[in-house]
C-alpha cells in the first residue's frame, strides 16, 4: 500500500477475495485489507470513508463489526459484501448498502462510486438546510435594508444559491444513471 491513508477498508476472512477486491479498488483509491473483525477494528481510522464488510466471519461477525463502528462514532459508509442473503434482520442494521456475492469488479466499483456520491449529496443537503435556517432566522429578525447592507448575509445568500444548484445537479446526475439508488427515487417522488 502507498503512504496515503486508506479511504476504503476491505474486511473479509477469505484472504484471496479481500486481496482481489483491494487490487480492484487500489487502482482508483487508497485501500487497506483486514481478514477478521478484530483486525478491521484495529485498522479503522477517520480517513476510512467506506468499509466493505463480510457478514459471516469467525470471531467478530460483520454484524458485530458494524455495530462497533457505529458505537465508536465512525462517520463512514458501510457496504455489506457477503454471501448471506438479506433477511428481515437487516432492517435495524446501520449499513449503507448490501451486495450479495459473487460480486464483479464493475459492481463493486459502481457501488463505491454510488455511496461516495451519496455522502457528498447528504453533506451538501445538511449544509444547505442549516444555511437556509440561518437565512430565515435573520430575515425574521432584521430589517430588509440592514440585510442588504450586510456582507456576511450576502455571502450566505450566495452560498445557499450555490448549494441549491449543486444539490439539484447531484439529483439530476443520479437520476440520469440507470442504477439510480431507489432511496433517492423514493425521496424525489415524495417531494
Amino acid at each position: 500500500m502507498s503512504d496515503e491513508e486508506p479511504e476504503v477498508l476491505v474486511v473479509d476472512d477469505e484472504a484471496r477475495l479481500a486481496d482481489l477486491f483491494a487490487a480492484w479498488i487500489g487502482t482508483e483509491r487508497p485501500v487497506e485489507t483486514a481478514y477478521d473483525g478484530d483486525e478491521a477494528l484495529s485498522k479503522m481510522s477517520d480517513s476510512v470513508e467506506i468499509v466493505l464488510l463480510d457478514r459471516r466471519m469467525p470471531g467478530l461477525s460483520g454484524d458485530e463489526v458494524l455495530e462497533a463502528l457505529r458505537d465508536a462514532g465512525y462517520d463512514c459508509r458501510v457496504v455489506m459484501v457477503t454471501a448471506v442473503d438479506p433477511d428481515f434482520d437487516i432492517i435495524e442494521m446501520g449499513f449503507d448498502d448490501y451486495l450479495v456475492k459473487p460480486v464483479s469488479k464493475e459492481e463493486l466499483l459502481t457501488m463505491i462510486d454510488q455511496v461516495t456520491s451519496r455522502s457528498a449529496y447528504e453533506s451538501d443537503i445538511q449544509e444547505y438546510y442549516s444555511l437556509v435556517s440561518k437565512k430565515a432566522l435573520l430575515e425574521s429578525e432584521k430589517a430588509e435594508r440592514e440585510l442588504e447592507n450586510n456582507d456576511e448575509y450576502q455571502e450566505l445568500i450566495d452560498r445557499v444559491d450555490e448549494l441549491r444548484s449543486e444539490v439539484d445537479a447531484s439529483v439530476s446526475d443520479m437520476q440520469s444513471h440507470d442504477d439510480f439508488v431507489g432511496a433517492f427515487q423514493d425521496l424525489q417522488s415524495e417531494n
